[in-house]
This record gives C-alpha cells, structure tokens and sequence, in this order.
C-alpha cells in the first residue's frame, strides 16, 4: 500500500517515469475498451455519488473540469452542481494573443453550449477569463486523474498543468475514477499533490 503520509516520501523519491507512463497506458486502454452504455451508466452512478457525499452542503463555488474522450464524465455533474446553486468554474488552457498560457485560468461554466474546444480538445468555458488565482476562491476542486490510492495520492495525465493550478489552494480535492484506477500504489513526483476524496462509480473513498 502506499504510504499514509505520502508527503513525507516525496522530496527524496526518485521519479519512476516508466512506471507512471506504464500506468497511463494500462488505464487508456481500459477506458478505450468500455462501451458507451457503460461509460454513461458510471458516469450517472458516480455523479449520484458525488452529490450524496456532499449531503446537505452546496459550495457556493466549484472549482471542475469539463471531460472529454473517455475519461470519467462530468457533463451531468456540472449541470447539477449550478442546479443546486453552485458557481462552478472550469479551465481555459488555449492560447490568447500573446501565446501560449503558463498556467490555467479559470472561467464561470455558463451551460453545455457555451463550451468550445481549447488545447488538447479539452472543453473550455467562452465567458470571461478570471485569471489563474480564480480556484483559490472555490471551496471545492473537482477533478480528473489516471489513477489513485485510497490514501489520496493522485496520477494525473502527464501534463502537470492541474498540479501548478492546485498550488495555494487549500480546498478539498475530490478526484473521479473508475472503479478499477485504484491501485495499491503509484508512483509520485514532489510537485504531485494529494486528493482528500476518490469518487467512483461504486464508491467514496475518504482519503484524508
């Protein structure tokens, strides 16, 4: 199992990248393999869950991702959080005028249709740009990863653009997955920031 106090191992743990990509791949051909109807079946159950665990707590402000391709979907998820009240706030990554963006800023989800594609085809709001501190006001992160451990840490895809965004946040950080992305370990980088709770489909892990 992965270490409890994952923290405490990172400053000095050499990063096994063939191992982190070894996972990736594991996990995208498991996604690539699941049918539309079961996607879309985990996907109502996971969102079910989400909003259970949150009991009678709205956040006023969510700081999310917008899915694409496979991964665990959030279209539902997002709709029903502003139903419930909820600001919720999703990434812009594309590039503006003086080119490309460092870090992520963030922009309030206005509906389904006010979503364009940006970099890597991830669905991005067409409101007005908050800036990158926009996520230090959320009071709840939700957000994707590859893979994660019941002690919270958290395999993201490769870019690290979610990690530098997470920096100074101190809201809790809920992750989706699929029920089989939790593994007993996975290989952590110093700038990999833990989760506090894994949602899947089946279940609510508490992390920490």
């Amino acid at each position: 199992m992965a270490s409890p106090t994952p923290g405490a191992e990172r400053a000095i743990r050499q990063i096994d990248q063939p191992a982190k990509d070894a996972i990736r791949a594991e996990v995208r051909a498991s996604r690539a393999a699941r049918t539309a109807e079961d996607r879309l079946a985990d996907d109502l159950a996971r969102t079910g869950l989400l909003l259970a665990a949150l009991d009678d707590w709205t956040p006023r402000m969510v700081a999310a991702y917008a899915s694409t391709g496979d991964e665990p979907g959030t279209p539902d998820l997002l709709d029903a959080l502003v139903a419930r009240g909820a600001t919720v706030l999703l990434p812009v990554l594309s590039a503006t005028v003086a080119g490309p963006r460092a870090t992520a800023e963030w922009a309030v989800y206005e509906g389904r249709g006010s979503l364009r594609s940006g970099l890597w085809g991830i669905p991005e709001p067409t409101s007005g740009v908050l800036g990158v501190t926009a996520i230090e006001q959320a009071e709840l992160v939700v957000l994707p990863g590859m893979a994660g451990t019941v002690s919270g840490d958290r395999l993201g895809t490769g870019g690290g653009w979610y990690d530098r965004a997470l920096v100074g946040t101190t809201s809790p950080r809920w992750m989706l997955l699929n029920d089989d992305e939790l593994y007993e370990s996975v290989p952590l980088g110093p700038w990999d920031l833990p989760v506090s709770r894994i949602v899947t489909a089946t279940r609510v892990v508490r992390c920490r």
